[in-house]
């Protein structure tokens, strides 16, 4: 009986990191759609990518539900272990920065509808790097979350001053050309407003990758806290980010094609 039960438990928990693992999946499938979308902005074949951002959102709204309600029931159990419990604590936090990185793909799906509808609207040559960066932020906090690997998710809290430079930079360019020329004031609005919404979606992979540091090894990071920390058998430590660096993975099915395939049908 006692093993029975054990094994139930071992069951719970498992089936709470499948489903955080499934909703992640689902979260960068509309991410990525909407990347595609803002970059190839004047290729008629991404026209669909705002309407399928726009349909995943009710699956990722209700896959948080559920998670939440299975974190729940676990809590409602009562003795648990430290892992587990940090488990709970960290499934509880990671389904919320997924739902919100949902809703700011669908906010950036948006921004593509209405640059659609402006003649002329030019991708700043930045934005498209950003991009790329912001997807290889979301694929490592995933891939740390499958694998429970703290040095991938370390890579990950490295990576947001990169996104945070094109940021500026973009800023800066739209603020001076929509000085110059009022005509690009329309299109330069949405453009900073895509921009805007990937930093923000950069923050959200940097708040999943601190929650899964504090799950596997009890640490919190926040705040640039514990980095330099390591430990000897499983070493530590933030490697330097680098966007050009081929080692960085787009998309997390190619971490594991049997867990995370890819997120076009």
């Amino acid at each position: 009986m006692a093993a029975t039960a054990g094994l139930t438990e071992v069951v719970l928990y498992d089936t709470l990191v499948n489903y955080l693992v499934s909703m992640a999946r689902t979260v960068e499938s509309a991410m990525n759609r909407a990347l595609d979308a803002i970059v190839s902005l004047e290729n008629p074949s991404t026209s669909v990518l705002p309407g399928e951002v726009f349909l995943l959102e009710p699956r990722i709204n209700e896959m948080e539900i559920v998670i939440d309600e299975h974190a729940i029931r676990l809590l409602r159990r009562g003795s648990f272990s430290d892992d587990e419990m940090r488990l709970i604590v960290a499934a509880l936090k990671i389904t919320n920065d997924l739902e919100r990185i949902g809703d700011l793909a669908v906010n950036l799906a948006e921004r593509v509808v209405s640059l659609r509808e402006i003649q002329g609207a030019q991708v700043p040559e930045e934005l498209a790097p950003m991009a790329s960066a912001v997807r290889a932020m979301v694929s490592k906090s995933l891939g740390a979350l499958i694998f429970r690997n703290v040095e991938m998710a370390t890579q990950v809290l490295e990576s947001d001053d990169v996104v945070d430079h094109y940021r500026d930079c973009i800023f800066e360019k739209l603020l001076q050309y929509m000085t110059q020329k009022p005509t690009l004031v329309s299109p330069g609005m949405q453009f900073i407003l895509a921009t805007r919404h990937l930093e923000r979606i950069a923050d959200h992979a940097t708040n999943i990758a601190e929650d899964i540091i504090f799950w596997v090894r009890g640490l919190d990071v926040r705040h640039g806290r514990g980095l330099n920390v390591r430990h000897d058998d499983d070493t530590y430590r933030a490697d330097s980010f680098s966007t050009g660096n081929s080692a960085v993975t787009e998309n997390s099915h190619a971490l594991h094609s049997d867990v995370t395939p890819a997120s076009r049908d």
